[in-house]
């Protein structure tokens, strides 16, 4: 029994200190961005936890919260469009 405690703990000290040296090689470079390319491909695919966060970091900004919904909520942005397309043909 104490031999895994033991073991666990030895490995998670070894796998560690190993990391801190990969991670500034040229190899350990390329491997974070391909790891970090894979995880943002998981979380696009699947959203879930992406959305969890969104909407606790929303609970904590009520103010900013209600902000980007009424930006969200604008729907002149075709009305705007051609305003400023008329703008410019009389400025030729």
């Amino acid at each position: 029994m104490y031999w895994l405690a033991l073991k666990a703990i030895f490995s998670s000290v070894i796998g560690s200190t190993f990391y801190q040296w990969f991670k500034n090689t040229k190899v350990g470079v390329w491997f974070q961005d391909k790891v970090d390319d894979f995880m943002e491909y998981l979380a696009g695919k699947y959203d879930i936890e992406i959305a969890k966060r969104e909407e606790n970091w929303l609970s904590q900004y009520p103010n900013l919260k209600a902000r980007i919904e009424k930006l969200e909520e604008f729907d002149g942005y075709n009305a705007l469009d051609k305003r400023i397309t008329k703008l410019e043909k009389k400025g030729k």
